[in-house]
């Protein structure tokens, strides 16, 4: 299974229903809500690219709980997984978090959001 790289489009002010945008947010917090997340993310951070196997020796959990947080990342869209059989090799995908960003941002300016027209 490859992972569907998510454009800033796909993420941007530009979603289309009610509370969208805020989901969006909450489902990119969420993602990034357990130490283990944040550690496979500082990994990618640091190394660019990384193999599973070397994300579940740097993380020091088991295989299956490693590839569940890698699962929940993908998913959210802030890690990108590509095959290179028989291997899965993994990166960050910055444009995703964006939203999170800019509302991280908006709350340390102490700043409201604007109000949708």
């Amino acid at each position: 299974m490859v992972a569907r790289k998510i454009s800033a489009l796909d993420v941007g002010s530009d979603c289309q229903g009610p509370g969208s945008r805020q989901e969006r947010i909450a489902s990119l917090a969420k993602a990034l809500g357990h130490p283990a997340r944040v550690q496979i993310v500082e990994t990618l951070l640091r190394r660019q690219t990384c193999i599973g196997c070397d994300i579940v020796e740097e993380i020091g959990l088991a295989a299956s709980t490693t590839s569940e947080h890698l699962r929940i990342l993908k998913e959210a869209g802030i890690i990108i997984g590509e095959i290179a059989r028989p291997r899965v090799c993994y990166s960050l995908n910055p444009a995703a978090v964006s939203p999170l960003a800019a509302f991280l941002k908006t709350i340390e300016a102490g700043s409201a959001p604007a109000l949708p027209e």
